[in-house]
């Protein structure tokens, strides 16, 4: 059973009375601890699949399960507390509240979980220490490298147990060092602790190292491979994606929360 799958689904965009058609009649199956990127040239649909099956969106038709239970009946909080415990985003923005703590940006899922504090944060520390991030815990967000911004993302990323971790364009913002540094520790989750990794990327180097590479393009998935595509192919079919719907999706979630507070 796949941890994560699409069967038949279409996503429209409407804008008036014009349509867009972002996704046509998409399958896809993501199997537990496989890593898997997304590739495909800009306005492909790629991100949009990723928000799908992140459930960050719902289809226009077509289904959506998680652990084999179609989403389609879930009511918007069921689909938020099933994102909140399965999920965990990592995205090219970092999405931190510049005036809160690393400590605090850390534990936000914990929070909206409704966590007790005094366990969020002794969790937290506990996770900032083992990414490196000890020293940083009081720090304000504000204050970081792009590098450490990252990781403290990855490590709000991992602070709830995530099964899956959705990245977009993880190392989009950062220099070629730091940025091997974070796809080390990408691949250290998925392969030594078995978390599911699923990145969006238009990096032909990047997507190599993954164990499939599914491809996307006008909606459709056009190359399912078990086996990485080579670098020269690769790169003749993706370009450096924009920022779209999951991106936007979750920074509206935290400045909504950030409001909330």
């Amino acid at each position: 059973m796949a941890l994560l799958s699409s069967s038949g689904v279409t996503k429209v965009y409407k804008s008036g009375e014009e349509q867009f058609l972002a996704l046509d009649n998409v399958s896809v199956e993501i199997q537990k601890g496989e890593s898997v990127a997304i590739t495909g040239k800009s306005g492909s649909g790629k991100s949009t699949l990723m928000h799908i099956l992140a459930l960050l969106d719902r289809p226009s038709s077509g289904e959506v399960s998680l652990n084999g239970m179609p989403t389609k009946s879930f009511s918007d909080n069921k689909l938020g507390k099933a994102r909140n415990e399965t999920f965990g985003f990592v995205f090219q923005q970092f999405f931190l509240n510049a005036n809160e703590t690393v400590l605090e940006n850390t534990v936000l899922p914990l929070e909206i979980a409704g966590v007790p504090l005094s366990q969020r944060n002794k969790l937290g520390t506990e996770l900032l220490e083992e990414l490196g991030l000890g020293d940083k815990v009081r720090n304000k967000a504000v204050d970081l490298s792009g590098g450490q911004k990252q990781r403290v993302a990855i490590a709000r990323a991992l602070v709830n147990s995530p099964q899956v971790i959705f990245a977009d364009e993880p190392t989009g913002n950062l220099d070629s060092k730091t940025g091997q540094q974070v796809e080390e520790l990408l691949f250290d989750l998925n392969k030594n602790h078995g978390i599911t990794l699923v990145c969006v990327t238009h990096d032909p180097e990047f997507a190599s190292k993954f164990d499939r590479i599914i491809e996307v393009s006008d909606g459709r998935i056009v190359g399912r491979d078990s086996t990485v595509v080579p670098e020269t192919d690769l790169s003749e079919i993706i370009e450096r994606s924009v920022r779209d719907a999951v991106s936007k999706a979750v920074a509206q979630a935290f400045s909504e929360n950030g409001e909330n507070k």
